[in-house]
């Protein structure tokens, strides 16, 4: 029995040994495969590291167009002063000199400090870790990316001393407002060379890297020095710094450059630049930022409607002729109603310049007949008019306010479909006053047109505005037609992601019921009939539905018949478009001398055709409006008359005689008062 038990030991201890020795042999192949793995990884690219571009993304997720603006300029560690290294080392790896790549005791600190707090607080990358993720990987939170950055960071601390991952570290980190490299960041911030650079300056840069876009002191100041201090007081922690150093780097002077970057050369630019203008205004970025923050930026964008715009602006032939001195200009815009989104930009013809004037989006030009819908007859429809209720179109004064029609003719009694249909000015007055100008101007400013103290009379009818308004306001105004009454803020932007992908913004949709779907349906019936036989006739697209309305303004200058301004605002049920034609400097010798709907409306026609070619058509599906018979709409019309003859009325119009400007007379009847 003894001997059996014995025999017993011995077979397993020999077991043990043998599978002590499989155990040992499998560590070894498994070391040998993990450093074989290890070299066979592709670090090469830390040769040739370049900044990450912005991308720019269209509606469908497709990368549209491409900014990069700044290259790295590299600097040689021996010229990094050393409290710029040992802020580095300080703050993002204080054990650099002392682990191979992995911290594993700054990973079970991390852990620990994480698990007291009950959130992550601290992570435990090294700057090994940092510069491989920067270079080579995504920042994807995965078991096989962190795997990845394992053996890569292993590979790299092999490779290259400890000086040099440093060197390749602040050479290749992003530093904000476009800056890659601590010579760019240096030049950027404070104008100086990075040798030049103080403790304080050299802290302030360091600390950027944690949130480089919310820690920039040229837009968070108290932020950036915030996070300053902790630098400086972490330099002191690892005594790198005396106390003394550390209060006089508190306590001076920090005097700001913010260098601003050459500009971008890209497709698509005034598409770009207003995504530039939206992101800065609703978003807080920073040009530089924008243009070599290596960004995700996705939009509204529709490339193919883009392209189709653009090519119709490089068709001389579609605009009037302009002088040696100035070209006439335009701007165009084109949107989804349904969500408000920026489908197309031109704002100018033309050399473009970055960033320059957008006539599509920053424009400024009274609206003219373009204004009727919003201000005169959307109100009417609302208060229980009929689109085929009888308005006058007589000579009239209201208050020593005279409208006249373009044509200087008047028909006497029209409807308002006609009213609207034709252009005519006079019933458009009439109707706002009659309908009263507070209801007016409620309603175009729920169109979400913003106006002046000095609007509040009943040239308002006729688009007669203090400031004006862009293509984009009146696409986004017109929205409202086609999409049941609902008006939703016009957008570029649709979000934006920085490299360590974190969300930087992100649309907020904003919308407006500004009247009901029953009235856009008869306000649509009624610009589609300006479409169909009236003023806008030359917008037609064969086998589309199209509505619509063209405006213009006079020439303000005594003695010229000329117009200003001309205007085409349409929809079809999928997308709604604006374009707007003029000078810049409208003068004596610079006006133009066609009507919008012989101009503006052509142009507008070719966009939408080739934006629109090769998508299915769809209709409005409007309820049939039938005409009734003719009847006494007011009761106290013939009164109107008598009042209006005396010049007395009741409308609250301040202006006398056709007012300043063109307040007083829309140029927009066209051609189809001798029709009718």
């Amino acid at each position: 029995m003894k001997r059996h038990r014995e025999k017993r030991k011995l077979i397993n201890k020999s077991i043990h040994k043998l599978i002590l020795l499989a155990l040992l042999v499998l560590l070894l192949v498994g070391i040998l495969a993990v450093n074989g793995y290890i070299m066979t990884r592709d670090i090469s690219g830390l040769n040739h590291v370049l900044p990450q571009p912005t991308i720019i993304y269209d509606r469908h997720g497709e990368v549209a167009s491409t900014l990069l603006n700044s290259k790295i300029k590299g600097i040689e560690f021996e010229e990094v002063p050393n409290h710029v290294v040992n802020a580095v080392i300080s703050v993002e790896d204080h054990r650099f000199y002392k682990h191979n790549g992995i911290d594993y005791l700054g990973i079970l600190r991390a852990m620990i400090r994480n698990i007291q707090a009950g959130s992550v607080v601290e992570g435990g990358s090294t700057i090994t870790q940092q510069l491989t993720k920067n270079v080579f990987l995504t920042h994807d939170q995965t078991l096989s990316r962190k795997l990845e950055e394992y053996f890569l960071a292993q590979k790299i601390e092999r490779t290259y001393s400890k000086n040099e991952i440093l060197e390749m570290y602040l050479n290749q980190i992003y530093f904000g407002e476009g800056a890659w490299g601590i010579r760019n960041a240096a030049e950027l911030y404070f104008g100086k060379k990075v040798q030049e650079l103080t403790i304080s300056e050299s802290a302030i840069l360091i600390g950027l890297i944690k949130a480089p876009s919310k820690l920039s002191p040229l837009k968070n100041f108290e932020q950036s020095m915030e996070r300053r201090d902790i630098v400086l007081a972490l330099m002191h922690k690892h005594e790198y710094i005396t106390e003394e150093e550390l209060n006089q780097a508190k306590a001076g002077e920090i005097v700001l450059e913010g260098k601003q970057l050459d500009p971008y050369e890209g497709q698509y630019p005034y598409y770009v630049d207003h995504i530039i203008e939206e992101a800065i205004e609703k978003y807080g970025l920073t040009q530089n930022e924008i243009l070599s923050g290596g960004l995700h930026i996705y939009t509204e964008l529709d490339q193919k409607m883009q392209k189709a715009a653009e090519q119709v602006y490089q068709n001389s032939n579609l605009f009037p002729k302009g002088t040696s001195e100035q070209i006439v200009q335009s701007g165009t815009v084109l949107l989804d109603p349904k969500t408000g989104g920026i489908n197309a930009i031109v704002g100018g013809r033309g050399k473009h310049v970055f960033r320059g004037f957008n006539h599509a989006t920053q424009l400024e030009r009274q609206p003219g007949s373009t204004m009727k819908p919003l201000a005169a007859y959307t109100p009417a429809l609302e208060l229980g008019y009929s689109v085929f209720d009888d308005l006058p179109d007589l000579p009239m004064s209201f208050n020593g306010y005279k409208p006249s029609n373009f044509s200087n003719s008047y028909k006497g009694m029209v409807t308002m479909y006609d009213a609207l249909r034709n252009s005519y000015n006079v019933p458009a007055v009439w109707m706002l006053n009659k309908v009263g100008l507070k209801n007016g101007i409620n309603a175009v400013e729920r169109f979400g047109i913003p106006l002046s103290k000095e609007d509040h009379n009943l040239s308002l009818a006729l688009g007669g505005l203090q400031h004006g308004v862009s293509p984009l306001q009146m696409a986004e105004a017109y929205s409202t037609f086609p999409n049941k009454g609902v008006r939703h803020e016009a957008h570029a932007v649709i979000k934006i992601i920085d490299t360590k992908g974190d969300r930087l913004a992100t649309w907020q949709e904003k919308s407006v019921q500004v009247t009901s779907p029953q009235v856009s349906e008869r306000m649509t019936f009624m610009l589609k009939g300006v479409v169909d036989e009236g003023s806008g006739k030359n917008a037609r697209i064969s086998g589309r539905e199209l509505a619509g309305k063209t405006g213009s303004t006079q020439v303000p200058i005594t003695g010229i018949d000329g117009v200003k301004d001309q205007w085409f605002v349409g929809y079809t049920p999928e997308v709604v478009g604006a374009i707007w034609l003029g000078y810049d400097k409208t003068d004596k010798n610079h006006y133009l001398t066609t009507t919008s709907g012989t101009t503006a409306a052509v142009i507008f026609k070719e966009i939408m055709s080739a934006a629109l070619e090769g998508t299915s058509s769809s209709s409005f599906n409007l309820p049939v409006f039938q005409s009734p018979k003719p009847i006494q709409r007011f009761d106290d019309r013939d009164e109107d008359k008598k009042e209006e003859r005396r010049g007395r009325g009741n409308g609250e119009g301040k202006e006398k005689g056709k007012g300043k400007g063109n307040k007083g007379k829309d140029k927009d009847d066209d051609d189809d008062d001798d029709d009718d």
